[in-house]
């Protein structure tokens, strides 16, 4: 029934496709009801729960669709193509955003270690890195419902907002993806801080020495545990991160090179090159084919 009452009160919210805000920071209530096809996109620390129709995520070769019996958590910086290839008038997906804030979910993480209930197993599923899905649990569902329904009163949502949140957050991380996102979201986790500082400065040079001096590792170490957790080599996450991220720059409507330039690269040529052994299409060739939504999850 809760599940339900979230999708009403999304459906009475949402009249256009698209994003829109709740009101809480890093919330927002989603509704396609176009077909897109899986095309580039970057995945932030988030969860997506879906209460209508279906999503799907393919992360190197693997393929997540997530729909109202499991949400979706990325806790990381993630390269990935996503779309709604089933939406339409007549089956619309209805579906919610929640960000991941990395100090509130640290200090949590932190929380349930000191209180002594983090102790899970990492079961569910041979692939763990990158992209979890997760049932939606009594408690996930309960807290997402009590934070909606705060719906447009701005003094609950002032008085009342974060705390709602804090409790979904809370709830995520006693879920099915509760112990992969506590592995990342963990005081000792240098591969999550490396990824947060490559997305953050995608438009700077950057060597896999350097990310492994700042997660404190040798090369090899640092290697072995970034492609541990998120299924691709350093050099192929960086690579997919800045084209992946050039893609949507260019479907939303900037230059071929000032998306190159955004993302770091000095030389257009190699830009082309690179695109194009990826995508299998010129920049320019995208740019004309393409027009993404300019806020797609």
């Amino acid at each position: 029934m809760s599940k339900q009452q979230i999708k009403h009160l999304i459906e009475c919210r949402v009249r256009e496709d698209g994003l829109m805000e709740t009101g809480v920071k890093g919330v927002k209530l989603y509704r396609a009801t176009t077909s897109i096809p899986c095309v580039p996109a970057v995945y932030e620390p988030s969860v997506i729960a879906i209460v209508s129709g279906a999503k799907e995520a393919v992360l190197d070769g693997e393929r997540y669709v997530y729909d109202d019996s499991r949400y979706m958590c990325c806790p990381m910086s993630m390269p990935v193509t996503a779309g709604t290839p089933a939406a339409s008038p007549q089956s619309p997906l209805f579906g919610v955003y929640i960000s991941l804030d990395p100090r509130v979910m640290t200090e949590l993480v932190m929380e349930m270690d000191t209180a002594g209930g983090a102790r899970r197993s990492g079961k569910g599923g041979p692939r763990a890195q990158g992209i979890r899905l997760a049932q939606w649990d009594l408690a996930f569902t309960d807290a997402l419902l009590r934070l909606l329904q705060l719906g447009d009163n701005e003094t609950d949502m002032a008085v009342l907002g974060d705390a709602r949140l804090r409790e979904l957050y809370y709830a995520i991380l006693k879920g099915e993806a509760g112990f992969f996102a506590r592995q990342t979201f963990g005081t000792g986790n240098a591969i999550a801080r490396s990824i947060a500082h490559v997305s953050s400065n995608l438009n700077e040079p950057i060597s896999i020495d350097d990310m492994a001096t700042r997660a404190g590792m040798s090369r090899a170490v640092f290697h072995r545990k970034f492609k541990q957790a998120t299924t691709m080599s350093p050099i192929q996450f960086v690579k997919s991160m800045r084209l992946n991220t050039a893609a949507m720059k260019i479907a939303g409507g900037i230059t071929v090179n000032e998306a190159a330039m955004d993302v770091g690269y000095v030389s257009p040529s190699q830009f082309s090159r690179e695109f194009k052994r990826m995508y299998g299409q010129s920049p320019r060739q995208w740019s004309d084919a393409q027009q993404l939504p300019m806020e797609m999850v």
